[in-house]
């Protein structure tokens, strides 16, 4: 087990080599514990649960992890099943698999199994997620909107997310998928809460809600909309364009970091 442990997130931006250097995928073990690393998968937003976990089982046992289950949540009811839940309190590490981050806030959302995760962090233990297990981290979500469009009220549906990194907004496949406008409106609407872009194949590593590091091939885009002096997002007709001034943007590689509570870059030294 790790000394000190903190509760740490590991949120994926989706797309994470699976076939090479597995960088990401190898920090997961690390941090979890190594050649002693316990890992859930939880594969409830893919319509693949099994296959999809017996490719992430594969993985973590060829890295070194020394147990790995897939955990099939399928439905409300196996997310209030006692027993096998509390079970989990004695991984390292819960990792949730890509697919539709809304299955997973409507699945767990507010069951036992939301419970335990809590618990689960509470205790410095690892939350990885990747795609929509990363969307699914913050307490307001991405749900779906329109890849490379200008921003404007159509293009981002939101929702409740898990709640476990505070004000912020997470999207995913970010650059790759022309995603900037879409969190920029998501910022427009809650310019108090960052908006945080993850690339392909890149991670942002988070302690304790405090800061956190990149990790990964491409970069974490943060939108910070605590300045906006000019919006017309409560103005417009849904499908105008949203005019926004004053906005903070920060690009950030790997072993760059940012600092959640003073809200400002951590720079390579």
């Amino acid at each position: 087990m790790k000394k000190n442990p903190k509760p740490t997130l590991i949120i994926i931006g989706g797309g994470e080599d699976k076939k090479t250097d597995k960088k990401i995928l190898k920090k997961i073990i690390a941090l979890s514990g190594e050649e002693n690393a316990k890992i859930g998968v939880i594969t409830t937003a893919t319509d693949k649960p099994m296959e999809v976990g017996l490719e992430y089982e594969n993985i973590f046992y060829d890295l070194g992890a020394k147990k790995v289950s897939t955990i099939p949540i399928v439905d409300r009811k196996h997310s209030n099943i006692r027993s096998p839940l509390d079970d989990l309190l004695n991984y390292d590490c819960l990792f949730f698999t890509g697919g539709d981050q809304l299955k997973i806030s409507s699945i767990i959302g507010g069951t036992y199994f939301h419970n335990v995760i809590y618990e689960f962090y509470s205790q410095g233990k690892v939350l990885a997620g990747t795609s929509a297990g990363a969307s699914m981290m913050s307490h307001i979500m991405i749900v779906e909107g329109y890849d490379e469009e200008a921003p404007m009220k159509v293009t981002i549906n939101l929702a409740p997310g898990m709640g476990l990194i505070k004000n912020v907004i997470i999207d995913q496949h970010f650059n790759q998928r022309g995603r900037i406008g879409r969190l920029l409106a998501g910022v427009a609407q809650n310019p108090q809460i960052l908006g945080i872009g993850i690339d392909e194949d890149t991670a942002i590593i988070v302690e304790d809600n405090r800061s956190f590091f990149v990790l990964g091939k491409g970069v974490a885009t943060i939108i910070d909309g605590r300045g906006i002096n000019y919006t017309n997002i409560s103005e417009q007709f849904p499908n105008e364009p949203l005019a926004l001034t004053n906005v903070v943007m920060h690009i950030l590689p790997e072993n760059f970091g940012y600092d959640l509570c003073h809200k400002k870059p951590i720079i390579k030294e």
